[in-house]
């Protein structure tokens, strides 16, 4: 069908196929169609990555949490322990 949108190509590894599988359990109504099964993955994928500031804002949040916890020369002792 004529489009003036991009278009993309995936191949579907067995990845993107265990996920399309997986989406149709989901979306039973689309189960037959993978192509409507994919656009729903993009979508469901996007609306994850926005909720509430979506993963980026949960790694900012855990960032330094842990700081503080362990030694500062903590690797090195555990290495030290450890012949070659």
């Amino acid at each position: 069908m004529p489009t003036t949108r991009a278009r993309h190509t995936l191949t579907e590894t067995d990845e993107v196929a265990h996920a399309l599988n997986d989406a149709a359990l989901v979306w039973p109504e689309l189960n037959g169609d993978r192509t409507a099964l994919l656009r729903k993955l993009v979508e469901a994928g996007r609306a994850s990555l926005n909720v509430n500031g979506g993963v980026r804002a949960l790694v900012r949040g855990a960032a330094g949490v842990a700081t503080g916890t362990y030694p500062r020369n903590a690797r090195a002792e555990l290495v030290a322990e450890w012949p070659e």
